[in-house]
């Protein structure tokens, strides 16, 4: 059994290590998960999750693996392509629908150039003409240089009258056209048009042995730089450009043996923002949602608890499948009298999360080296001590500012954290003394003119926001004596993305959470 000091692990480790030992070792930690199976549906262009929920993990681990007669690849959208496209919107007007038109020929050239590295490249290039005339084009362009980087390709995009000279020069040389057409740059639209037209009809003319797909990544955080509707404008635009493609050009082409398919990586509030058409069905029956939920005692049999034993596992010396949680966590803890297995401590703090789950063992190991000590596994007294729950909490609380940050401001964030000072008490509160620290919240901001943030607004609106962000829960007594508890979290799912949270009833701060919080620090002046 590895030293603690010497485990390595994070959920993106596992994707990691099999591409660089070429091995199949995690090939079962996704294959288990129905969720990948799912995925390759060619109806599915959506895959949603929480962060942490694993969205990336799966796109990367499907890039490395040539699953299911499937060849993936994965691009990722940074500070840099949002600049990019607030400059050309400034430049060249743009509308929502221009957004859609740049992102389709975007992905469109990223998939040619995947499918041509691919499949066979002289064999595609011999048996399909419109196929050789656009992948002449781009070398010519790139001078036999292209990255597949969205960067890259939005360069094709900018300088679109070059870009479709090009493309209609080499149409006229492969005999697919007669006439060179003429192109400037202020008919920008138009020239986009041209350029999209030709990547598609190259595209439908291909018939491919295997399945491609492109996933789309890095849309859950929105740069500082970057204001947020424009931040919006530009996703809107990529994700009516994945469903057009997918549903109105991909999914008609019936005599090719592979699919070409697009998927984008979203979290469901993201999701619900973008407001596209029918999301309600899109959700339904477009897409994949991530969804690690277990019960207690059923906790054994799940993939939440498979894989951080499995993540333990790399580099040791026996069996993948050897139960290395029981070896480093193999103690019990006591419940209102009952023993409880250690791993559900770990539940009832995290999020059902794989990311939680593997936070607090990489922290327990950091505290366990600092501290020097000599034993190879942890006791319960690890998981109470206030250092971890502190560390742990600060770790919760910024993964709370990063889904904040998406549509707010830092200073409306730090607006945010005033209001715990305001709850009296420990971190349980009923309806009534959340109305009146609301109250007095508010008093606070307009004394000190501080402008009230936008998701504030009233007592109700803005218990919901603490509820979807995860940051309580509510505690319902029924008339037998018995206590519901009601976690957003717990309660979302495909059909009920945004739960509601009840009103009369108790609440509390959510158990990992609630150190990194100053609650009550108002009272405590006094």
């Amino acid at each position: 059994m590895l030293p603690i000091e010497k485990l390595n692990l994070g959920f993106n480790d596992a994707v990691n290590y099999r591409r660089r030992e070429n091995k199949n070792d995690f090939n079962q930690l996704f294959i288990k998960n129905n969720k990948l199976e799912e995925l390759m549906l060619p109806q599915n262009y959506f895959l949603i999750g929480d962060k942490g929920t694993g969205k990336t993990a799966y796109a990367v681990w499907l890039a490395n693996n040539a699953y299911e007669n499937t060849l993936s690849s994965v691009n990722y959208i940074r500070e840099t392509e949002y600049q990019k496209f607030v400059t050309l919107k400034k430049e060249k007007n743009l509308s929502l629908s221009d957004y859609t038109n740049i992102w389709k020929v975007i992905i469109l050239l990223l998939l040619s150039k995947n499918i041509y590295e691919t499949e066979g490249q002289e064999s595609l290039l011999n048996k399909y003409i419109r196929f050789r005339a656009i992948n002449k084009a781009i070398d010519d362009y790139y001078e036999g240089a292209f990255s597949p980087e969205i960067m890259n390709a939005m360069e094709f995009v900018e300088h679109s009258s070059a870009s479709a000279k090009l493309m209609s020069e080499y149409a006229v040389a492969e005999g697919i056209t007669s006439n060179t057409k003429t192109f400037t740059e202020q008919k920008y639209q138009t020239n986009l048009l041209y350029i999209q037209r030709k990547f598609e009809d190259a595209l439908k003319s291909l018939k491919l042995d295997k399945n491609h797909t492109l996933f789309i990544d890095g849309i859950d955080l929105r740069p500082a730089g970057i204001d947020y509707p424009d931040y919006l404008e530009c996703v809107k635009g990529l994700a009516n450009a994945v469903w057009s493609l997918n549903n109105d050009l991909f999914a008609p082409i019936k005599d090719s043996k592979g699919r070409i398919k697009v998927v984008i990586l979203l979290r469901p509030d993201i999701f619900n923002s973008i407001g596209l058409q029918n999301a309600n069905n899109r959700i339904r029956d477009n897409s994949v949602y991530l969804d690690w939920r277990i019960p207690y005692d059923r906790f054994e049999s799940s993939e939440l608890f498979k894989l951080p034993n499995r993540l333990l596992s790399l580099g040791q010396y026996g069996d993948k499948d050897d139960n290395y949680w029981e070896q480093y966590f193999p103690y019990t803890v006591d419940v209102q009298g009952k023993k409880e297995h250690s791993f559900i401590s770990f539940l009832r703090f995290s999020y059902f999360r794989p990311r939680d789950i593997v936070t607090m063992i990489n922290l327990l190991k950091e505290l366990h080296i600092e501290h020097g000590r000599s034993r190879n596994y942890f006791i319960e007294e690890d998981f109470r001590d206030p250092q971890f729950r502190r560390r742990y909490s600060e770790y919760l609380l910024g993964e709370a500012k990063d889904h904040l940050s998406f549509y707010y401001s830092e200073k409306d964030y730090e607006a945010f954290l005033k209001f715990f000072e305001f709850l009296k008490g420990d971190y349980a509160f009923s309806y009534a003394e959340y109305k009146t620290c609301f109250s007095n919240y508010l008093d606070f901001l307009d004394r000190n003119a501080i402008a009230r943030p936008e998701f504030v607004g009233n007592d109700a609106e803005f218990l919901q926001f603490l509820y979807e962000l995860n940051i309580i829960f509510c505690i319902e007594n029924a008339g037998d004596g018995k206590r519901y508890f009601f976690w957003c979290f717990r309660d979302r799912s495909v059909s009920n993305i945004n739960p509601r949270v009840k009103t009369d009833c108790r609440y509390e701060i959510f158990y990992g959470l609630g150190k990194s919080l100053n609650v009550g620090k108002q009272f405590k002046k006094t």
